[in-house]
């Protein structure tokens, strides 16, 4: 089974930072700690990603490796880990293709990160659909700067090393002849500029971490574990990339009474030993209001009833789900010497061929009555 995506795991963009990562790594640790979830093997895994999940992106040298290579580079047996730490590897495509392996990775557009914003919802709201109007984290551009990272009243210059290519050329003398290569400028890391006096507002960085509010519109039919994207919603690109996406994973609170499977709604309903008996016309609360619903005689207890098209809407077919009522006959407690006198006279009018057979233990209905007051 392949492994989910780090930052997936701890619920953050991969532009997250260090107080951020603690914070949703403590978060995630209490929920599915083993002491809180004792023999719960599934919570048991949960935080035992969690822990990878963490030690890898809260250790700056192993989170560069990861966002460069992902589960490869940390693997010390496949070709990305080696990789990563060898020297001549960019060294070889730029002897070959021209050195356009290095300039792409350099001074290339880049794509903004994807954000994660996950959505409580009340069972009702994800039935039927609901606007929500959240609050997104993200990376802005500094107004100090205006995104230079530079002192107010100054600019980056440009690099004297690279002259603003932001990578440099190198000979190198080889057993097969002179081979020139491509490399990141090591004087401004690839950025072609260098600031001398950084913005205090922003360390340098040109951007400060800000909220945006964003009006969401949940689908009816929705449920746990949906995944809503909204394009372009995301951390901003670099060097002219586009926009990052923004996933909305939706968590759906449980009802005081339905449960839901799928599109279908269960609900359990207590009825008199009279109404099973004698047959009644009970009224049942449904999603859509209050309904009401025919008992048959002799119904037994944990018969299921089905009512169409009162369950949720599905949200590809639009089609509506059902309703299913199960009723369980609740046996009168603290009877008075009359009543039992009565049930008593009643049982013994009772014979076993005047009732449907339970299956499940051969008994009838009235046969348990009767076990219950002789």
């Amino acid at each position: 089974m392949a492994k989910r995506d780090y930052y997936e795991v701890l619920g953050v963009g991969k532009g997250a930072t260090d107080a951020e990562l603690k914070k949703a790594y403590r978060n995630l640790a209490r929920k599915y700690h083993p002491d809180v979830n004792p023999d719960n093997k599934e919570a048991e895994g949960k935080f035992k990603e969690v822990n990878e999940a963490y030690e890898v992106l809260s250790d700056k040298e192993k989170r560069q490796t990861y966002d460069a290579y992902g589960h490869d580079g940390l693997d010390p047996n496949s070709f990305a880990s080696h990789g990563a730490g060898f020297s001549g590897f960019e060294d070889i495509f730029d002897m070959f293709f021209g050195g356009g392996f290095s300039q792409g990775r350099s001074n290339g557009p880049r794509r903004g990160s994807d954000l994660r914003y996950d959505l409580d919802l009340e069972f009702t709201e994800a039935a039927f659909g609901v606007t929500k109007t959240i609050e997104i984290p993200f990376w802005d551009e500094c107004l100090e700067c205006h995104g230079t990272g530079a002192k107010k009243g100054t600019s980056p210059e440009t690099c004297s090393t690279c002259r603003g290519a932001g990578q440099v050329t190198m000979s190198q003398k080889t057993a097969f002849g002179n081979f020139q290569t491509v490399r990141t400028c090591p004087t401004c890391g690839g950025q072609g500029k260098i600031i001398k006096e950084e913005c205090p507002e922003c360390s340098g960085e040109g951007k400060k971490r800000a909220v945006k509010k964003k009006e969401i519109e949940v689908p009816a039919g929705v449920d746990t574990g949906t995944r809503i994207r909204i394009s372009g919603e995301g951390e901003p690109g670099e060097r002219g990339g586009t926009s990052g996406d923004l996933y909305v994973f939706i968590n759906v609170k449980p009802h005081e009474f339905f449960q839901r499977r799928d599109n279908d709604i269960y609900l359990e309903k207590n009825i008199s030993i009279i109404q099973a008996a004698l047959g009644a016309v009970i009224e049942v609360p449904t999603l859509h209001g209050k309904v009401e619903l025919t008992i048959p005689e002799g119904t037994q207890t944990g018969s299921t009833f089905r009512m169409r098209g009162k369950g949720i809407k599905n949200p590809r077919s639009f089609a509506n789900g059902d309703q299913y009522v199960k009723v369980n006959v609740v046996t009168p407690q603290n009877l008075s010497e009359s009543q039992k006198d009565l049930l008593r006279e009643f049982g013994k009018t009772c014979s076993e061929e005047q009732h449907t057979v339970s299956k499940e233990d051969g008994k009838s209905f009235f046969s348990k009555v009767k076990d219950i007051f002789s």
